[in-house]
């Protein structure tokens, strides 16, 4: 067992240069396609909230009640998957989203009334929240802590490249020309790359070593930490079961502790704040925010492909940089242009000058976030916490970004139909104050390994 004594005494094992194999590639990507179905189930619905007020008569609360189903579903996912994962690994409890993406998917666009649409978006926010939670948490503990940050935001990236094909896919159905089905075929696209993910998880890629040494599967870890390049094997095998301290029987631990506050408070945050810069406003409702400023259906989808490209773009420059610059700097540059440029949308809504700026202001929101809290959260919930509780503190992070989302989406239509710039002006005020709370309070992670990082933060 860990003392006192030796994690003053003993400095953190020096990481070995470690060399990316196919593998390692393998299971980040394979993990990060349930982060596409994430995104496009989470965009998709943006291409038919028009229809959907007109089939079920909805007004602007039932509107963000329907919308905010799947996050209601989403919420309850992420509270949930904690358990399944530390019990069956997450590599397992990912092909039940795959099944869940394809029935909520085929679901909705077979929906035979409003009741039933409800229950099928519902499940699909059940898929969305446990791929959150189980996504990060097996590519960080497969990922090398050189390349983790990369690795780890590959999910993000998955989850833009699905927003941006859901704005796509969303745009050539209506091209179609389909009529009263349009809405129920954009809804059903999703089942194909659903099927996709599905059968990918049983391509081959291994458990995670870190969920299996805390099974007391140490042979077995040992095999995967070879697979992956481990250059070290001994050293990280160790390190990782000092860390879970499975060898004595304390493997799981509750994670609302007295040790534990300073996680969950970073965890917390970065969730907060996250959701309260109004980016899934901006991803839900976006056709409906450039119909209030006064552009056509057809243009706004065009202009939602522009925001969703920025958004991917931006993305892959956190990506490239996030391991080199850091977290918390990524984080600072990134809520100092988002705060600038939501006060530039709330300026545009409050005078109704200058609509054609809103497209612009709109993506370089988009951008500001994609290289700042966009990379930075899926990396910085997956690093803060311990082996022992990493499950629950992902699934605590996500559960707290779905909360927010839920009561901002569910609020958005009233509240902009009131007066359309307010929500703008409270998510620029929220970004100036998540810049003081990351620069006093978060520390940096980046090529920190998930052991030492635990020391790092006085976890015995």
């Amino acid at each position: 067992m860990i003392t006192e004594a030796t994690l003053t005494a003993s400095p953190a094992r020096i990481a070995k240069p470690y060399k990316l194999n196919a593998l390692i590639i393998k299971c980040a990507l394979v993990a990060s396609l349930g982060a596409l179905l994430f995104g496009f189930d989470t965009a998709v619905i943006s291409g038919a909230t028009k229809a959907l007020r007109e089939v079920f008569s909805l007004d602007e609360t039932s509107l963000g009640f329907t919308v905010a189903i799947a996050i209601v579903g989403t919420v309850v996912g992420a509270m949930f998957a904690s358990g399944p994962s530390d019990r069956y690994g997450a590599r397992e409890c990912l092909k039940v989203t795959g099944l869940l993406f394809f029935l909520s998917s085929i679901g909705c666009g077979l929906a035979w009334g409003w009741y039933s649409f409800m229950a099928f978006r519902f499940i699909g926010g059940l898929a969305i929240g446990a791929a959150s939670v189980l996504g990060p948490i097996y590519i960080a503990e497969v990922s090398p802590a050189q390349w983790r940050g990369r690795l780890v935001a590959l999910f993000q990236f998955s989850i833009v490249l699905g927003i941006l094909v859901a704005y796509i896919s969303n745009f050539c159905v209506g091209l179609l020309n389909l009529g009263a089905i349009e809405w129920r075929v954009k809804l059903a696209v999703g089942a194909l790359p659903a099927i996709v993910f599905f059968f990918m998880l049983y391509g081959g890629i291994p458990r995670s070593p870190r969920w299996l040494v805390k099974r007391r599967e140490v042979a077995e870890a040992r095999s995967v930490l070879t697979q992956i390049g481990e250059p070290d094997v001994e050293g990280e095998l160790k390190d990782i079961i000092e860390s879970i301290d499975a060898e004595h029987g304390h493997a799981d631990e509750p994670l609302f502790s007295q040790k534990y506050r300073v996680p969950v408070f970073l965890a917390i945050a970065v969730a907060v704040f996250n959701q309260l810069s109004g980016i899934n406003a901006m991803n839900y409702y976006a056709p409906d925010i450039f119909r209030m400023a006064g552009f056509s259906t057809a243009s706004g989808d065009l202009q939602t492909i522009a925001m969703g490209s920025a958004n991917l773009l931006f993305t892959i420059l956190g990506m490239a940089i996030i391991d080199k610059v850091g977290r918390k700097i990524l984080l600072l540059v990134g809520t100092i242009g988002t705060a600038i440029c939501l006060s530039g949308v709330a300026a545009i809504f409050f005078t109704h000058q200058h609509q054609e700026l809103l497209v612009w202001m709109l993506m370089g929101f988009i951008a500001c976030f994609a290289f700042g809290s966009g990379a930075v959260i899926w990396v910085y919930i997956s690093e803060v916490f311990p082996n022992r509780v990493r499950a629950k503190g992902q699934a605590l992070g996500s559960f707290t970004h779905w909360l927010i989302c839920c009561l901002l989406i569910f609020s958005f239509p009233a509240l902009a139909k009131i007066s359309g710039g307010a929500p703008f002006v409270f998510f620029a005020v929220m970004m100036i104050v998540q810049f003081f709370v990351v620069l006093a309070k978060f520390p940096e992670t980046k090529g920190i390994s998930l052991e030492d990082m635990q020391k790092k933060l006085g976890i015995k």
